[in-house]
Formats: structure tokens, sequence, C-alpha cells
């Protein structure tokens, strides 16, 4: 059975910029899902008013001269 979840991208002062819902079996697979969201910056996880976790931006690769 799917659940609800958010992924709220977080900006530099902490507020939330911006939220993206979807479903995923578990909190594990909701985990994996918002790693897709890391792009853009800090992704904090939640289940209606439960806090799954904080997803740290993922590092841009330097770009070669």
């Amino acid at each position: 059975m799917s659940r609800q979840y958010r992924a709220y991208l977080v900006g530099e002062n902490g507020v939330f910029r911006s939220a993206e819902a979807f479903e995923a079996d578990s909190d594990a697979s909701a985990l994996r899902v918002a790693q897709q969201f890391t792009r853009r910056g800090n992704v904090e996880i939640w289940q209606l008013d439960r806090k799954i976790g904080l997803l740290l931006a993922q590092a841009t690769p330097p770009i070669a001269a």
C-alpha cells in the first residue's frame, strides 16, 4: 500500500522553497525517490506530520577547462 510523502526543497536560510508530492511503499523507498530532488538543494522528506529525513544537496562536479 502506497503512502503520500512530500519532499521540501530547503533554501539556504532554512525556509522551504518548494514541495513535491509523491507516493512510496515505505520510508526507505521514499528516501530513494526523493534523492532525485537533491540536484536542486537540500531536501526534507515528510509523511504527513512525521519527518522522515534530510537529504543533502548533491555536489556539483567541477567543470573541466
